[in-house]
């Protein structure tokens, strides 16, 4: 099952505060190394799925969320657990990388 993107800034508040671990893809459809990136959130939302919550979010659609939290270049994953930012991973990782990081959240 894929990572879904999440609507707005409301649907991002209320997932991080509903949810004890989620991952953030933060991501824009011009841009070329989030391309890479993106099936490796897929591939991490199905491995932790029931673990974790993976979710994209188009920074041209939230640039509240982007100034908000610094993002400043993408692709850039956060990573929320109980509602605060433990961790923000910058541009183009190995999926280890990814996956090594969220399941010392959990």
């Amino acid at each position: 099952m894929p990572a879904e993107y999440i609507a707005d800034e409301t649907a991002f508040d209320a997932l991080i505060k509903d949810e004890p671990v989620v991952v953030v893809d933060c991501t824009a459809s011009w841009c070329g190394p989030c391309k890479l990136v993106s099936p490796l959130m897929d591939q991490l939302a199905d491995e932790y799925a029931g673990k974790a919550t993976v979710s994209k979010l188009d920074l041209d659609a939230n640039k509240a969320v982007a100034k908000r939290f610094g993002i400043r270049s993408i692709p850039a994953v956060m990573m929320f657990k109980n509602g605060e930012l433990v961790d923000t991973l910058v541009g183009v990782k190995p999926y280890s990388v990814f996956s090594e990081a969220l399941s010392g959240y959990l």
